[in-house]
């Protein structure tokens, strides 16, 4: 088992839990209100506390001693989460304990048991196994949105579209390739190597085959000789930034790559004077923080300690708070596009709520993550705004399915779209 999805190495943690519910509340000093100030998802769905890090850890900890058989509630309480880190964030605020580790554990202990994960899972695993993306599509269409002679044979930079951009929404990979020329941007792709970057095997406990398609992407990029991968996809770039060095036993600046999200290059670029905005976009927009963008994108420092007596640590450890996230760049874009009326959400930064896509939700409980994405809409609409901005395909794609109904209607874009608007 790799020690960092090793549930007894967090037994500490599980054990020390005192039921604040610290990782269900936003705390206190950010709290917009009563009816927007729950930042777990899965408590905001189900309020019981089996449904919230304060029973889960408990639940956690009976399931290292055997005190609970697994069963199929078990099995929902567990992978009826978003993994989105709230809980990690809240927690850390005040203990320093480690309930994002503990709830990912859970997972990687269930597949090593032959438990899990559930079955619409193990159909993503399959389909990347088979064709290289979570979709099942032919793989000799993953490049197919790409036109001839925008890739540059040899550039340092790679653009690593994603699943989502490469079959569902060719329009952010679009968009995010004409962003590059417009910059004057050189880059390449992993041509047929392009596959799928892991995350949904790995945040399902499938730690084999994600560590095994880890190893392949960094073959690949080694192959061509590029250094940087840019994406426009958050679960892609928490992915190559925190995923592949924590499977690898390595820390995040120990990897033989840079990762960079398109709104981190972009921010770049308008600071320099190197790409400028020229067009009105007159909307009245508000920013989602993913949550791989935000409080999981963090690096990841690898650690082998041990917690002793009193919780003291054996060798020096680097937490991970969730505060240093990708936040002010996409903030910094939209500022700057004329016209655009930019609204904060009452939820924000590491307070931010889940889309309810994440964590494998989408696959296996659509009707809980659609119902995530309207609770998330109708926040929105308390702001007054139009539009919904995001960072990950899969926010897009949440919010526009769950806002079809006509008491939630909202339009949804990824930032490369927004970008994009505001360049042409």
């Amino acid at each position: 088992m790799n020690i960092n999805f090793d549930l007894s190495r967090f037994k500490y943690d599980m054990e020390r839990c005192v039921g604040c519910k610290g990782c269900v509340w936003v705390d206190h000093i950010y709290m917009p209100n009563v009816k927007f100030g729950i930042k777990c998802a899965s408590s905001i769905y189900d309020p019981f506390d089996s449904y919230a890090y304060v029973g889960r850890g408990k639940i956690g900890l009976a399931l290292l001693e055997g005190r609970v058989e697994y069963s199929d509630t078990l099995l929902d309480v567990i992978y009826r989460c978003n993994l989105c880190g709230a809980c990690d964030v809240g927690c850390k605020r005040n203990l320093d304990l480690e309930p994002l580790s503990v709830l990912e554990s859970m997972r990687a202990k269930c597949v090593a048991d032959g438990k899990g994960p559930l079955p619409a899972h193990k159909q993503v695993s399959a389909n990347i196994e088979s064709s290289g993306n979570r979709f099942g599509a032919p793989a000799k269409d993953r490049l197919n949105w790409l036109s001839q002679g925008s890739a540059t044979s040899g550039a340092d930079m790679v653009y690593f579209p994603g699943c989502a951009a490469s079959y569902i929404d060719n329009d952010i990979a679009g968009a995010t390739v004409e962003i590059l020329k417009l910059a004057g941007q050189s880059f390449s792709v992993l041509g047929d190597k392009d596959m799928c970057c892991g995350h949904p095997v790995a945040e399902v406990g499938l730690l084999d085959q994600a560590k095994k398609i880890a190893e392949a992407n960094i073959e690949s990029l080694k192959g061509i000789g590029a250094g940087t991968i840019l994406t426009s996809c958050a679960e892609c770039y928490k992915a190559w930034k925190v995923d592949y060095p924590r499977l690898l036993g390595k820390s995040t600046s120990d990897m033989p790559y840079k990762v960079l999200h398109l709104s981190e290059l972009v921010d770049d670029l308008l600071e320099q004077g190197k790409l400028s905005f020229s067009k009105e976009v007159n909307m009245r927009v508000t920013w989602h923080d993913p949550c791989n963008l935000g409080r999981l994108s963090e690096p990841w420092t690898h650690w082998e300690g041990t917690r002793g007596k009193y919780g003291i640590l054996d060798t020096p450890k680097e937490y991970r708070r969730g505060t240093n996230g990708i936040y002010q760049a996409p903030r910094n874009i939209l500022n700057r596009i004329p016209g655009l009326e930019v609204v904060e959400l009452p939820r924000m930064r590491e307070n931010t709520l889940c889309c309810g896509a994440g964590g494998g939700v989408r696959e296996a409980y659509k009707d809980y993550a659609d119902f995530i994405g309207r609770e998330r809409i109708e926040e929105a609409r308390s702001v007054s705004v139009e539009a919904i901005v995001s960072g990950c395909p899969y926010c897009k794609e949440n919010f526009n399915r769950a806002g079809k109904s006509p008491d939630r209607a909202m339009k949804a874009y990824d930032l490369s779209e927004l970008i994009l608007m505001g360049l042409k």
